[in-house]
């Protein structure tokens, strides 16, 4: 685990900093790993139920794997009434999986949020990081063929 211990390193196994770790891990890894988690609790000196609790607060840690490319549509109201649910449709028809999945290959995990906050451009999409607001449902099929 010498990735990991020089992340903690950088970090000088400060367990304030835990956050920045665990962004780094996510970062490498595309997720959290038990394995890991647990080793970082045993090198921090933490209990692993607290890194757990931090994991599973902040809606950016994933527990599971996710694919190469993450896409989040917003579901919020704003977003809602202007057609994310069609959105959301048409990713899970064209990626042939269900919001909260990855898919077979590994390439794409879609997922949903209650609100990213950008309510006036909704509706919008978050793809690899990429906020893109006013979001059509023609604009499913030109971002995942980009992707290809």
């Amino acid at each position: 685990m010498k990735n990991i211990d020089t992340n903690l390193e950088n970090y000088h196994y400060r367990k304030t900093n835990i956050i920045q770790i665990l962004q780094d891990i996510q970062s490498e890894h595309n997720y959290l790993p038990e394995k890991i988690l647990k080793y970082v609790s045993e090198r921090l000196k933490m209990p692993l139920s607290t890194i757990y609790s931090i994991a599973t607060f902040y809606a950016a840690f994933s527990l599971n794997p996710r694919g190469k490319h993450l896409c989040t549509v917003c579901m919020g109201t704003a977003c809602h009434v202007r057609g994310a649910a069609a959105i959301l449709n048409e990713f899970e028809r064209k990626l042939d999986i269900k919001a909260g999945e990855t898919t077979g290959d590994m390439n794409y995990s879609l997922e949903t949020v209650n609100c990213l906050g950008c309510c006036a451009i909704g509706p919008i999409v978050v793809y690899d990081g990429k906020y893109m607001g006013e979001f059509k449902l023609k604009d499913v099929a030109a971002v995942l063929k980009e992707k290809e």
